[in-house]
């Protein structure tokens, strides 16, 4: 699972001209999930959005998370983070099906909502064509994967 994370002023998506969700100051989180993904993948995932120290705190940088700060998040479906380009195409093979991101997705943010808190927590339209206007503030953007699993197999 991939995260990019940008500390915003304000964010906001809207799906056929229709505002859905907005944020004040807080995180804009791009999720990308991948075929391979599973709980594992999420929770760690929401883990790190919810402790990366991106927010000053007496004039020192990179001190508070967002849940130090009790400032909002907002969620964006994005399977286009799994893209690989094929010339100049790009392709989305690696990026898990529909539905089966949809469930896994949609326990990530259960997940932010149960560890934080649940109406800080907002989201866009899975799978919807969706425009995302971001006040990107510093700019800072940070993109998270989780680890991939090696297996070994003996001889």
């Amino acid at each position: 699972m991939k995260a990019v994370i940008q500390r915003v002023s304000s964010a906001g998506v809207s799906v056929s001209g229709e505002l859905v969700s907005s944020i004040g100051k807080g995180l804009c989180v791009l999720v990308g999930i991948c075929q391979s993904d599973t709980e594992k993948d999420m929770e760690y995932i929401a883990r790190k959005i919810l402790s990366i120290r991106l927010f000053d705190h007496n004039d020192k940088r990179w001190q508070k998370s967002v849940v130090d700060e009790k400032l909002e998040i907002l969620c964006i479906s994005q399977f286009t983070l799994y893209h690989r380009l094929k010339g100049n195409k790009p392709d989305f093979h690696l990026a898990m099906k529909g539905e089966e991101a949809k469930v896994l997705y949609d326990k990530l943010l259960t997940k932010l909502g149960e560890s934080y808190e649940p109406s800080k927590i907002k989201d866009g339209v899975f799978g919807a064509m969706m425009e995302v206007n971001i006040v990107n503030s510093g700019p800072v953007t940070i993109e998270i994967e989780s680890p991939r699993e090696t297996t070994t197999t003996e001889s």
